[in-house]
């Protein structure tokens, strides 16, 4: 794990696992949960608008929002959640040890401590908003960590494309796939 964590990516994405760190995490990490049987939750998470953001208000603007968001999921997690870059500045959180309950709880407060966030622009404030999209496994299934992934995305897409600004929460079972 410290060869993981030493290297020059981590430390140039703000304290966060390249794409590829993550996803070999969200492996392990989810190979534990099925091995001792307990909840994991992969939770994904995609700044509102962020492109427009960034065409709208420039480079600078976009990347001030993206570092202030990773701080605050940085805030609204725990020691042992894993965080990391996905593409597009999508943003993912490996949690194992947490149910839909602990999933739900999550997502809200780092929804709410998001919208709390003030930035300016043209002198104008300008609110800021997520979407969250979580698949949460019970560790006892025989799944593929591909396949809670693939449900996080999902419900990732599902809730922006009905509006952004929510969380979706998908309990994910070998029956539902």
């Amino acid at each position: 794990m410290s060869e993981l964590s030493s290297t020059s990516e981590f430390a140039n994405n703000g304290g966060l696992f390249s794409f590829t760190q993550i996803r070999h995490l969200m492996r392990v990490e989810f190979g534990r949960a099925q091995r001792y049987g307990f909840p994991i939750t992969c939770m994904m998470v995609e700044i509102d608008r962020l492109g427009y953001l960034r065409d709208l208000y420039g480079y600078d603007l976009k990347e001030a929002v993206l570092e202030d968001v990773i701080r605050t999921l940085q805030e609204q997690t725990r020691g042992c959640d894993y965080l990391g870059r996905q593409v597009d500045d999508r943003l993912m959180a490996v949690m194992p040890h947490t149910d839909s309950d602990g999933a739900h709880s999550s997502a809200h407060r780092l929804l709410d401590a998001v919208k709390k966030l003030q930035f300016e622009v043209e002198g104008r404030s300008l609110e800021v908003t997520l979407t969250v999209g979580s698949a949460i496994s019970s560790g006892k299934e025989s799944l593929f960590f591909d396949e809670l992934v693939d449900a996080a995305e999902s419900a990732l897409n599902e809730a922006s494309l009905a509006g952004g600004d929510r969380v979706l929460l998908r309990t994910i079972s070998r029956d539902e796939l």
